[in-house]
């Protein structure tokens, strides 16, 4: 088992910056991959941005060049640098760790960002 809690969403002003936190605990020598998905109202949940233990990381067209997805592997933390933010970034930013064979996800954070 897994567990991931996110920390770090608030309330910031378009154009400002959050940083989220995700602590791992557990096994997570089962994890390969971390990523980050974000549900924004009236929407489905979609994805934000991947990294995997070798430090690879992809993202999603609408994260891409403004968010920063990184670790550090010793306090098994990912977090989610997120720059220039916008309005439509508004909304709840879930953890998921991609396990050997089932995914985990955490509980969420919300962030909030006003025009």
């Amino acid at each position: 088992q897994v567990q991931l809690v996110e920390s770090g969403g608030g309330l910031v002003q378009a154009g400002g910056s959050l940083r989220l936190s995700c602590a791992a605990s557990g096994s997570t020598s089962d994890i390969y991959a971390m990523d980050w998905y974000r549900q924004t109202p009236g929407k489905q949940r979609e994805w934000v941005a991947t990294i995997t233990n070798s430090g690879t990381t992809a993202y999603a067209d609408s994260s891409k060049g403004r968010f920063t997805i990184s670790r550090d592997n010793a306090k098994s933390t990912v977090y989610l640098q997120m720059n220039s933010l916008k309005p439509e970034d508004t909304g709840v930013y879930y953890c998921h760790a991609v396990g050997k064979t089932v995914g985990y996800w955490g509980q969420g954070t919300r962030v909030t960002v006003s025009s």
